[in-house]
This record gives structure tokens, sequence and C-alpha cells, in this order.
């Protein structure tokens, strides 16, 4: 099982009253899960802490975030990017650096080969019009990942990775060359290379319709919806194509699943 996490299993600061029982559960059931996340502000160890907080123990392998995807897409995609003008978290350009890359000073004499644009909470409007300059010289411009907000517990609202980069496509008349994480099915496809799983054995839980369920979709996944977090119930209702499955949260599911496993679906 693959699971978002904000939205999903928490909101913001806050864990669900269900999530940890509902945890519980799977293990009893024989049932591995995935935590995917497009947030990118956090790295691996701070998800590990920050989950740990709530209750939910888990391990770097079970955790997928859209900063592990954009490196891979470099590495991969990219191989001659070396220096990197980065709009990330202080713990995104830590992982940013760790896999061998360079990041490029607010200098236009510190050229970049590329931009990559995350979840920067702590964006300058002087880092922006750096990264637009860079972009508008035609460096490769990639994104972690396509979410507008990001979910919160606080009476605010995040401006996400996704928003930014609307901000920088109308500055310079370019979009984003590469956006990863969800929807992208690479996400998806490194949950089930690293468990050996072919799509139809697998279920991808979120509460985001353009990410979570699309990418199920792509994927070949069971795509199940919960409405904990972004999508509504008339959302769902309208989707085309049509939803796999819609639950009220994850204790439905979990409901469900012991159903299943005792015969009753």
């Amino acid at each position: 099982m693959a699971l978002d996490m904000d939205g999903t299993i928490y909101c913001g600061g806050t864990v669900f009253p269900f999530t940890n029982p509902f945890f519980k559960l799977l293990a009893e059931l024989n049932i591995g899960f995935t935590l995917l996340t497009n947030n990118s502000s956090k790295s691996v160890a701070d998800y590990i802490a920050h989950l740990r907080r709530m209750g939910v123990r888990v391990t770097a392998d079970q955790l997928c975030t859209s900063t592990h995807l954009t490196i891979e897409y470099l590495k991969e995609e990219l191989p001659r990017v070396r220096r990197i003008f980065l709009l990330g978290t202080a713990s995104m350009s830590r992982e940013i650096a760790a896999a061998g890359f360079t990041l490029a000073a607010d200098d236009p004499q510190d050229e970049p080969d590329a931009v990559v644009v995350g979840f920067d909470t702590g964006l300058t409007f002087a880092r922006l019009c750096r990264a637009a300059y860079w972009i508008k010289q035609g460096k490769p411009f990639i994104a972690s990942h396509v979410d507008r907000v990001c979910p919160t517990d606080q009476p605010t609202v995040l401006v996400d990775c996704g928003s930014v980069c609307a901000a920088l496509t109308e500055a310079t008349g370019r979009k984003p060359d590469a956006v990863l994480g969800k929807p992208d099915p690479r996400m998806l496809g490194e949950v089930l290379q690293r468990h050996e799983l072919r799509p139809e054995n697998l279920a991808m839980v979120g509460d985001r319709l353009y990410t979570d369920m699309i990418m199920a979709q792509r994927t070949g996944a069971l795509g199940v919806l919960v409405l904990t977090g972004e999508a509504t119930a008339a959302e769902a209702a309208s989707h085309v194509p049509g939803l796999d499955l819609v639950v009220k949260d994850i204790a439905q599911l979990g409901e469900m699943l012991k159903a299943a496993r005792n015969g009753g679906l």
C-alpha cells in the first residue's frame, strides 16, 4: 500500500486519531506500506522525526519524497548538470548537496547549470527574481512537485511549489521542463520497484484528485480517495474518469480491509 501523508494520515502538525490504529491494523494483516509525499521542504530524516512525534514509526526505506525523485531525474536525464540554483529549504539543500550537486549562490557571476524549484518556506523576493533570471537565460527549469498549496492546520495558506512555478512561468514565459513527484508515475514506479510488485497489487491512498488519484490511474494501481484532506465528496462524485474507491477516512478503509480478509467483501 502507498499512502500519502499530509491530508491522509495527518494534517499539518496534527495526527488523525485513527492513524495509529490503522497502522497497527496493517501490521496485524501483514500489509506493507510506503509513505509518499510531494512536500520537499523536509528531508527523509526530518519526516522520520516528524512522524515519530505523532507516534508513527517508519524507516527510511518506507518513505519516498519528491526530492528523491528530483535527484534521480537530474542524474538520469541531465547528467551534465552539476551546479544548481535552488529555491528550497535548508533540508532540501542538504539532500541536494549530499547527492553530489553544488548549490549556486544568489549572484549573477555564479552561473548554475539548472534551476530547481521546491517548496521553499523561506522564499525571498531576491531569490525568486534570480531564479527567473536564470530560467529566462534558458537554463533547465525543474520543479520537485506540482502542488499549488500545502495542507495546514493553521489559519493561513501555504503557497507551494506549483504556485511559485506559476509565478516564474508568468515572469519568463517558460513552464517547467519537468515536474517530479505526484502525479508523475515515477513515484509509484519507485514503490513497485522497491517491493517487486505489479501495479494491480498496489493501492494508492490519498486525499488529492490531481496528484494521488491521477497518479494511481496513470500507473494502473487501485486509487483510494480519502475525504480528510483537499478533495470533497462532490468533487469525487463528478471526477472524470470515475474513481476506484472513495472512503471517509483511512479508518473506514481499515474496516473494509478487515472485512475483505475475513471474507466479508
